[in-house]
């Protein structure tokens, strides 16, 4: 009597876990997301969150290091150059192998403060090909994949300096200009057919990229002052504005550049 109690308190047991998981998968479908750039600060955090409910997720990362760092967590990965059009191809194809790709981040990005007469052809370009470059072929070769699905998120990397006269930035404005003018442009390209494009635009925000700018209380706080806010992003902030674009935003909002800059774009103080 004991032994046939405690098999169908086992099967229902095992019953009641197998409904609970389908009926939490019908509330929390997997998704499958694509990162380029997965290596950075601001990449990690966002993985963190969107693996919190089991996304798969695939990475384009620039080293072997970083590539067996994300592997022995879990996610798949593909080694190559954001700035490279073969290698983009190939990490769409091999975020593909987990299914449609239901969000795209762009998190790609340099920092070059120089005005433009110590700055030549080269040191321009290299701003141009790190960020617009990268970011337009993740537009065009990931668009094309989510063309084919008929639906998906991209998410760009701008920066306040895209719409912002500051001073010695004209490199990085450029490059970031460029990518809040594609953003737009692509958004009405490709609205009526289910993709959602959308850029946030972080001030300065405290991650490696930025060591050199934040290398002292004096230079922090010197950064701080010309921020409505008086403080400087963190990374956990501009990751939790980027998730929110490729996970929960409204699906009617699409072409707009999301300022996390502490006011410095739009308030005067």
């Amino acid at each position: 009597m004991i032994i046939a109690f405690r098999l169908w308190f086992s099967k229902a047991v095992s019953l009641w876990m197998k409904t609970a998981i389908q009926k939490e998968k019908r509330f929390f479908p997997v998704m499958n997301y694509l990162i380029i750039g997965g290596n950075s600060d601001i990449a990690t955090e966002v993985i963190e969150r969107l693996t919190t409910n089991g996304h798969h997720i695939h990475a384009l990362v620039r080293n072997e290091e970083d590539a067996s760092r994300l592997q022995s967590q879990g996610y798949t990965t593909t080694v190559g150059d954001a700035t490279k059009e073969a290698d983009i191809k190939r990490c769409v194809e091999e975020a593909k192998e987990k299914g449609d790709i239901d969000g795209i981040l762009h998190c790609v990005g340099s920092i070059l403060i120089r005005p433009p007469h110590a700055l030549n052809q080269d040191a321009f370009e290299d701003v141009i090909t790190t960020n617009l470059t990268s970011a337009f072929l993740t537009l065009s070769i990931g668009g094309k994949a989510m063309l084919r699905q008929g639906k998906g998120r991209m998410v760009f990397t701008s920066s306040v300096a895209g719409s912002l006269g500051l001073v010695n930035h004209e490199a990085i404005a450029a490059a970031k200009g460029g990518i809040e003018a594609m953003v737009r442009s692509a958004a009405a390209t490709y609205a009526r057919r289910g993709l959602r494009i959308n850029a946030v635009a972080p001030g300065l925000t405290d991650t490696k990229m930025a060591t050199k700018i934040l290398a002292s209380d004096a230079m922090r706080d010197a950064a701080s002052q010309k921020i409505p806010t008086q403080r400087i992003n963190q990374k956990q902030e501009a990751a939790s504005a980027m998730h929110w674009l490729l996970t929960d935003a409204p699906d009617n909002l699409t072409g707009q550049v999301l300022h996390l800059d502490g006011g410095m774009a739009n308030v005067l103080v």
